[in-house]
């Protein structure tokens, strides 16, 4: 599925692994966040974090009539409080998206899918 936009000068269309990237990388830039997780962890054997390119595999994206919809998977880190995390990732993410794409973001859903110790050097 891909988000079409009509300009004066013709149409734009834009996949949804385009938008999981960005909604990713926007993501990726919190404080607390240590990456994206992959939606089905045991049936895709990914346990680990995610990198940029397989951002589709962390983000969903839903295209109804009342504007998007996406389904964040995150690791948090430990120590960082998760729902100031979920809640800065789900702010980043929305205004990210609607400056980029200029449309609605509807939801941003955070599922926490782990919390990584990180060790100290």
């Amino acid at each position: 599925m891909s988000l079409e936009i009509e300009t004066k000068h013709g149409k734009v269309d834009i996949t949804n692994d385009v938008i999981a990237t960005i909604a990713g990388g926007a993501a990726e830039e919190n404080f607390g966040i240590v990456g994206m997780a992959s939606q089905h962890q045991i049936r895709d054997g990914l346990t680990d974090i995610l990198r940029r390119e397989n951002f589709t595999k962390g983000v969903i994206v839903r295209q109804e009539e009342d504007g998007l919809h996406i389904d964040m998977y995150i690791i948090v880190s430990f120590g960082t409080k998760i729902s100031e995390v979920a809640h800065n990732v789900q702010e980043r993410v929305k205004y990210t998206l609607e400056k980029t794409l200029g449309l609605s973001v509807e939801t941003v859903n955070i599922y926490v899918q782990g919390v990584k110790v990180m060790k100290e050097a």
